[in-house]
């Protein structure tokens, strides 16, 4: 059994340097990334069993300085930050995934469709599309938000209306330049069916490019989704939430009490770093041309 599990650890770490060595820093970039997402993700997981507190509870007088007792300290209302920032991981980390799932799941299949037929249909939902994205992404949501309500599924889904023309306008560029491809011009001819086609022969090339933007989106939402909370439009209190926390610790930080914003504030970087990394790695190791640049 030894034997077994130090092969497999040899055979994981030559495999680890073979990656390095071929696709160079931009592996070292993506690994570093899941890294701190995965590290995220398990403290997400296993919050109840983390947390020494209850996070919408008091627990302390109001204003204590990290201390030994409380590891980031307390805020206003004497809630423990340490437990506020580890249960706001949840919603935070909710509404993001859910909002870019949301937005792949309506941009892609229009994208597709509208660049595999073409005519009218790809001129009005291309129309549709670029008005949606020439607003800015922050006040789109923030319309959207206040017409929804709040709420996880509501915040979402206001998210996800910013993001549906990104995952439109890159599926459909694909498309229209994938089905010119003498493969997809020798199915047709070999009477496959359009959504033969469109499956087998166009989806598969454009699924990298959905990786990637799906990593980049993540990340780009979780700053949405801290910038509607810090508006108010957000996850109402007292459930903890980084964005909200932001917001209410504005205030108190020309008295002294840094802490209340430092760290929900780190841990909006941090997340929203690692979602980064992991997109810009992914990119640079599925697109060779940027490679070889």
């Amino acid at each position: 059994m030894e034997k077994e599990d130090k092969f497999f650890s040899h055979r994981l770490f030559g495999w680890f340097i073979k990656s390095a060595k071929w696709y160079g820093s931009e592996f070292y970039i993506t690994v570093i990334g899941c890294i701190i997402i995965l590290v995220i993700i398990i403290i997400t997981i296993f919050a109840p069993l983390i947390s020494p507190n209850d996070p919408i509870k008091f627990v302390d007088k109001p204003f204590l300085p990290p201390n030994s007792n409380f590891f980031m300290g307390t805020d206003n209302l004497g809630r423990d930050v340490f437990s506020r920032v580890i249960y706001g991981a949840r919603i935070v980390l909710s509404i993001a995934f859910l909002s870019s799932i949301f937005s792949a799941l309506i941009g892609v299949p229009l994208g597709l469709l509208s660049g595999f037929i073409g005519g009218k249909i790809d001129r009005i939902i291309s129309l549709i599309m670029d008005s949606l994205y020439s607003f800015p992404g922050l006040i789109l949501a923030i319309a959207m938000a206040a017409l929804l309500g709040p709420g996880v599924i509501n915040i979402s889904t206001a998210i996800a209306f910013v993001y549906i023309p990104t995952y439109f306008r890159m599926s459909r560029g694909h498309t229209l330049s994938i089905k010119e491809e003498l493969y997809v011009e020798a199915a047709k001819s070999l009477g496959a069916k359009p959504s033969t086609i469109l499956i087998n022969y166009i989806f598969p090339n454009v699924i990298q490019s959905i990786v990637v933007v799906f990593s980049l989106n993540i990340a780009d939402a979780i700053l949405t989704a801290a910038g509607l909370s810090f508006l108010g439009l957000g996850i109402p209190p007292p459930t903890p939430d980084w964005g909200m926390d932001l917001s209410q610790g504005k205030a108190f930080l020309p008295s002294g009490s840094w802490w209340i914003i430092t760290f929900p504030g780190i841990m909006i970087s941090l997340t929203t770093l690692g979602f980064s990394m992991i997109g810009e790695g992914l990119n640079e190791i599925l697109n060779p041309r940027i490679t070889e640049r």
